[in-house]
C-alpha cells in the first residue's frame, strides 16, 4: 500500500484549499483508513464489523454487561436504526441479550452474554494491535476510493 498524501480535491490547486480544509480532510482520511484496517482484521478474525466489536467493548467495560440502548448509542456514535441492527445481528449470534428496563418499560436492555464476553475478549487483541500500527502511522489507503454520498 502506498502512502496517502491528503490534498486539493478535483478543480482545486493547494492555494485554493486553507490549512484547516486539508486538516480537516486528513482526519476524515486517517478515520477511514482506520476503519478499514479494523473492519477487515476484525472479520478476519472475529467475523466481526468494527461497529459490532465496538457494542461488545463497550458492554463488557460495564460492571453488570448491560446498558440501555440509548446510552449504548451515546458511546458509539451510531444512529438508533443502525445500532439496532447492530445489536439484532449480535443477538442473531448469540453475544447479546435484549430485555424490557425494568425501571422504564419503554427502553430495552442489552446484555452481554457469556459467549459475547469471550468473543470481546478474543477479538480486543486485534483491535489493540490495528490502532498501534495504523493510529500515528503515515497514512495509508487501506480502502476504496471514497464515493459521492456514501
Amino acid at each position: 500500500m502506498a502512502a496517502m498524501k491528503v490534498s486539493a480535491g478535483p478543480g482545486e490547486t493547494s492555494a485554493d484549499v486553507s490549512a484547516d480544509v486539508r486538516e480537516w480532510r486528513e482526519l476524515l482520511a486517517r478515520h477511514a483508513d482506520l476503519t478499514c484496517a479494523l473492519d477487515r482484521a476484525l472479520q478476519a478474525g472475529h467475523s466481526l464489523g468494527m461497529s459490532e466489536y465496538e457494542v461488545l467493548e463497550r458492554l463488557a467495560e460495564l460492571p453488570e454487561h448491560s446498558a440501555k440502548v440509548q446510552t449504548i448509542a451515546k458511546s458509539v456514535h451510531l444512529s438508533q436504526s443502525a445500532l439496532s441492527r447492530v445489536i439484532g445481528r449480535l443477538e442473531t449470534a448469540g453475544l447479546v441479550e435484549r430485555h424490557m428496563c425494568p425501571e422504564d418499560r419503554r427502553a430495552v436492555n442489552v446484555r452481554l452474554t457469556d459467549d459475547g464476553l469471550h468473543v470481546q475478549a478474543e477479538a480486543e487483541p486485534t483491535q489493540r494491535r490495528v490502532l498501534a500500527e495504523r493510529l500515528h502511522a503515515p497514512l495509508v489507503k487501506s480502502c476504496g476510493p471514497p464515493t459521492i454520498g456514501g
